[in-house]
């Protein structure tokens, strides 16, 4: 199947070479012409060449900095081209489109003689490059047979290396190539022979700086590999064409691995650039044939030029993964030169002397092999759909991406420190000190740190450098390790190493302090807190290592991303450490009833086992419980009960009921006897179905948390059975024991499996539990609280964790947030089913039969009527246990459309996001809204500090422990379905419950009138009705002023739409 798709795919992303390109093939020829006869310039001095070309034909020499000086020594001039050569990915055939221009590179050899032996240094070669490319832009404007639009850029964002880009005329001429989706990128070259490959090994020094006449030590000892590599670069242009074009005719599946990791590269916001990270198709189609070449040497990673596109691409990204190129870099026909290693990726390629990864940083490097890493994740996890993450879904956006962002600006008076990247922009310059920076003050809490800065945009040519403002960005993206994000203390080296306690002293400056630890050791030591400051204990390395090391402006000027997320719930839950400790509680207050519970003396049978299903349990509830000394806790913990089997169990479902009540009776009792300032009180429920259980226990803890005990007798699930394949009962009554089977399943069954699976996730992700929480409001918000069970949004945040592909597990609320709304956006729950491996156990047959029982769902429920989404886990592989028959079509329809429609506002908004957004809704959807009176209808979780104001409430709060439980609005709702749900669609927000929202279903119009109707019906007027058509209309109005009247003193008024 995946062959197949990789086929498919790689016909669609192909351009069309044959009528779509002719076109440009055209242009190409005539731009040809063009450049051959474009005169010869006589040699002459930097200043006057430059003057002439500005003051008679309004074009300036794009000259990298530093520019030529007015003694410059060496002359310039024009002669034409030793060759033209169509090179790259389309010359190769192996180039992309996909929503976007292709770029075609045209390469330009400059003669030889234009250059002299010593041209390599000082930027004399690319002085010389850039009034050559000028030439160009003169001839090609001044020709009379051409009409292009024509513009300065840098070739990959490399200042070193401006060229031209010549984009289409607009007027529907010769010129006009816009249908072809093409850009033209005129580059240039030199012949490799020029100059000597010792002399621009990575190693040396090109740039010479002369101070007063002498030349400055300390600038003839600093290598300077970026600008090496540039000019090697272009040196070995045509050799790098013959060379890949070698390798497509030895191996026949080169070209398609080509287009694959092209693909893969575009997804993820990789490219050639300096700005997407320096790793892009050339570097792709260069490592692959140097890994492939390489198999016939000793000692050299191998692929098989026998290797299918797929297993080239895949072998490929396992090279990029495991290899540490800046540990371990890879000499392809060349010794091994330990000189050459910088700190930088190194992929050395001996014939062409170039290291093809020059223009990767250390942190692009780690983000690709980030990225490869998670990629072969993905191929070995059965549930995920690999050809999808690896090709198909964009994985590029920063705030799905990064775990926090933050963005801060430099200016001219910043001075960079010396890098290995002099020559690519003090953007990189000061890119590359942050990094350094970041880095070494934030340790192991972070995973990736990733600056990224814009690039320069193409400039018109009566400009020799794009204007700039004075003020430059860099955004940095994050990627945290959890485990470590709320560490207070970060342990520095031992006293004795004097080395390292003085570099580390250095660094930290007076924040830096010698402790002595438990264990006996003495090590320097910097200690934070996370109390008494609004900013977290990340935000405060951050401040602090910038404003040391690059100045309080800078450190002054950063603004953080990602935290308004955390504010959007109660309490700060991107501290891992404190995530949980609102719960801890009421967990604490369990384990003391379980002890007693299984301690208490005067039972009839023995506990067997106590479990619990709430989520207040696992970690999970929007509201963490927090009860007070006056005020108990409105919603209370589920706690199931089993005993030890028995043949003393009635064999007839009422009796068990009532026996239930019996053992509870007992149970509070002994309770209350046990512990001092225990409440306990009996409750009845379901009582107009024998079926379902009858009876719980609502316990009252003296920290005023409250549980509600069920018991679970196993045979019952049994005798459910044996009542359902009775066929003395009607349909109703088996429909009636078939619901009370799901609930059994639902509620004993497999609510305390979940509720252990996730308390387990949540300890092990410490950013589940507050991304569970905050995807619970986002679904309440938007009215789906009724709809949406909470079981399900916590399957869907939990497979966001445990199959986080294209992305690894998130680390943080934001990203735990976003990635689950993009789960929900791209599920096609029509055709697919939703797998959760909650504890790693599922193979490829749970797998294939958990699919094969959702394709039989499909069959016998075409329609879509009892089961929509179909959700299912290693523990709970029916599929159905958390969706049967809700939520409805149209309503799990909705719930994808506003996941994707926040999905767009993330993508549009970018940086600018405000996290509110994603949680307003609008009622303007809704034919009418129920508004209901706060005060009647809150719950005590949210008016908990209202009551301090008021004793008399406190008095009253102590003793109405009997409202535990009680839900007026739920009552409410569910009333108002049973009447009514035939014909309108209710919308409820659990948390505020300050309206509920009504859609009149489309089939609740006009119909044909009955005795015996379900609803009120008025008469059509005769002269709207036609030979057999409906007579009446539901009687919406009747039916609005009914609900109203339900509501009594709850409902403040109703809305309706128009």
């Amino acid at each position: 199947m995946l062959a197949l798709q990789v086929e498919e795919l790689l016909a669609k992303v192909r351009p069309n070479y044959g009528m779509r390109m002719s076109k440009v093939e055209d242009v190409l020829r005539k731009l040809r012409q063009i450049i051959d006869g474009i005169p010869h310039r006589e040699a002459m001095n930097t200043s006057e060449a430059e003057r002439k070309l500005q003051k008679s034909l309004k074009i300036a020499v794009p000259f990298p900095e530093p520019r030529p000086g007015n003694d410059t020594k060496y002359t310039l001039a024009y002669t034409k081209p030793a060759d033209i050569s169509i090179i790259g990915s389309y010359a190769h055939k192996t180039a992309v489109q996909i929503d976007e221009l292709l770029v075609i590179d045209i390469a330009i050899t400059m003669p030889s003689d234009l250059f002299q032996e010593k041209d390599y240094l000082n930027h004399r070669y690319f002085h010389k490059r850039a009034f050559y490319l000028a030439c160009i832009a003169v001839g090609i404007q001044e020709s009379k047979e051409s009409n292009f639009a024509i513009l300065f850029a840098y070739q990959n964002c490399n200042p070193l290396q401006p060229i031209l880009l010549i984009n289409p005329a607009q007027d529907g001429g010769e010129d006009d190539f816009r249908k072809s989706k093409c850009q033209l990128r005129v580059i240039f070259a030199v012949g490799g022979e020029i100059f000597p490959i010792a002399k621009m090994m990575p190693d040396k020094n090109c740039i010479r700086i002369k101070r007063h006449d002498t030349l400055s030590l300390e600038s003839a000892a600093a290598s300077t590999p970026f600008y090496n590599s540039t000019l090697r670069s272009e040196c070995s242009t045509l050799s790098y064409l013959k060379f890949i074009h070698k390798t497509a005719i030895q191996c026949e599946a080169f070209k398609d691995t080509c287009v694959l990791g092209s693909v893969w590269l575009r997804q993820r916001g990789l490219g050639t650039t300096l700005t997407d990270g320096g790793f892009g198709p050339f570097e792709w189609a260069s490592t692959t044939a140097i890994l492939i070449e390489g198999g016939k040497l000793k000692d050299r990673p191998t692929l098989s030029s026998g290797y299918s596109s797929y297993q080239l691409f895949q072998a490929t990204l396992q090279f990029l993964s495991t290899r540490d190129l800046i540990q371990c870099p890879l000499f392809f026909q060349s010794k091994e030169l330990p000189s050459l290693r910088c700190g930088t990726p190194l992929i050395y390629d001996g014939p062409r002397g170039l290291n093809i990864l020059f223009k990767m940083t250390s942190w692009s490097y780690e983000l690709l092999r980030l990225e490869a890493r998670v990629s072969l994740k993905a191929l070995n996890d059965p549930l995920s759909n690999q050809f999808d993450l690896l090709f198909i879904t964009k994985a590029d956006n920063r705030l799905q991406r990064f775990d926090s962002l933050l963005s801060l600006s430099f200016n001219q008076s910043w001075k960079p420190s010396p890098t290995n990247f002099h020559g690519a922009g003090r953007a990189m310059e000061f890119s590359s000190e942050l990094y350094r920076t970041l880095s070494t003050g934030l340790g192991d809490r972070i995973a990736l740190v990733y600056p990224k800065y814009s690039g320069i945009n193409p400039w018109p040519m009566a400009s020799s450098n794009p204007s700039w403002n004075g003020q430059e960005s860099v955004l940095v993206g994050l990627v945290h390790n959890p485990e470590q994000m709320s560490r207070t203390v970060d342990h520095g080296p031992p006293a004795q190493d004097k080395i390292a306690a003085a570099a580390f002293r250095k660094f930290w400056g007076e924040k830096a302090e010698l402790r002595r630890f438990k264990d006996g050791s003495i090590l320097e030591s910097i200690v934070w807190t996370n109390q008494g400051s609004e900013n977290s204990i990340l935000q405060q390395i951050i401040a602090y290592v910038t404003q040391r090391h690059l100045g309080q402006d800078i450190s002054d000027g950063i603004s953080f991303l990602g935290s308004a997320f955390d504010r959007m719930l109660p309490f700060r839950s991107s501290i891992s450490s404190i995530a949980l400790s609102p719960y801890q509680p009421l967990l604490s207050a369990f384990e003391i009833l379980e002890k007693h519970i299984r301690g208490a003396e005067g039972l009839p049978l023995q506990i067997r086992q106590v479990s619990m299903s709430s989520p207040d349990l696992r970690y999970a509830s929007v509201s963490p419980p927090n009860p007070s000394s006056f005020s108990v806790e409105v919603q209370p913990a589920d706690i199931y009960i089993q005993f030890e089997g028995s043949t003393r169990w009635p064999d007839e479902l009422s009796a068990v009921q009532r026996t239930k009540i019996a053992f509870l009776l007992k149970m509070g009792e002994l309770l209350e006897e046990s512990i001092t300032g225990l409440e306990a009180r009996l409750g009845l429920e379901q009582v107009r179905c024998k079926y379902h259980n009858a009876a719980f226990l609502d316990v009252v803890f003296p920290t005023r948390h409250v549980f509600r005990l069920r018991i679970h007798h196993d045979r019952e699930l049994a005798l459910l059975g044996r009542a359902l394949k009775d066929k003395q009962h009607e349909a109703r009554g088996r429909e009636e024991i078939a619901l009370a089977t799901s609930a059994y399943k639902r509620h004993f069954i497999q609510g305390p499996l979940h509720t252990q699976a996730t308390r387990t996730l949540c300890t092990r992700f410490p950013l589940l539990s507050p991304s569970m929480r905050l995807m619970k409001k986002w679904r309440d918000c938007h009215l789906l609280s009724s709809h949406i069970s909470e079981e399900l949004i916590e399957l869907l945040t939990i497979r966001t964790f445990v199959h986080p592909y294209p992305w690894q597990s998130p680390g943080s609320v934001m990203t735990g947030f976003l990635r689950t709304l993009a789960l929900i956006a791209r599920w096609e729950w029509q055709s697919e089913p939703l797998i959760v491996d909650l504890n790693g156990d599922m193979n490829t047959s749970d797998i294939e039969m958990i699919t094969l029982r959702f394709e039989a769902w499909r069959k016998i429920d075409p329609g879509l009527h009892r089961m929509v989404l179909f959700v299912a886990s290693n523990l709970d592989p029916s599929g159905i246990t958390w969706t049967e028959r809700k939520p409805s079509k149209v309503v799990a329809a909705r719930f994808t459309s506003l996941a994707k429609a926040a999905c767009t506002v993330v993508k549009n908004e970018g940086l600018g996001i405000d996290p509110a957004a994603l949680f307003a809704s609008s009622t303007a959807d809704y034919d009418f809204v129920i508004r209901l009176k706060p005060e009647i209808v809150g719950k005590s979780r949210h008016q908990g500090k209202n009551l301090l104001t008021f004793k008399n409430l406190q008095v009253q709060a102590i003793e109405d422990a009997a409202l535990v439980g009680f839900d007026p609005v739920s009552l409410y709702l569910d009333e108002l379905e049973s009447l009514y749900g035939t014909h309108i669609i209710f919308f409820h927000d659990a948390q505020t419950e300050s309206l509920i929202a009504g859609l009149w279903k489309p089939g609740s119009s006009r119909k044909q009138w009955k005795v015996n109707m379900s609803y009120s019906a008025i008469p059509v007027p005769q002269e709207h009705e036609a030979d057999g058509a409906a007579n009446v209309n539901i009687n919406k109005a009747a039916i609005l002023n009914d609900i109203a009247r339900l509501g009594g003193n709850m409902v403040s008024e109703i809305k309706v739409k128009g």
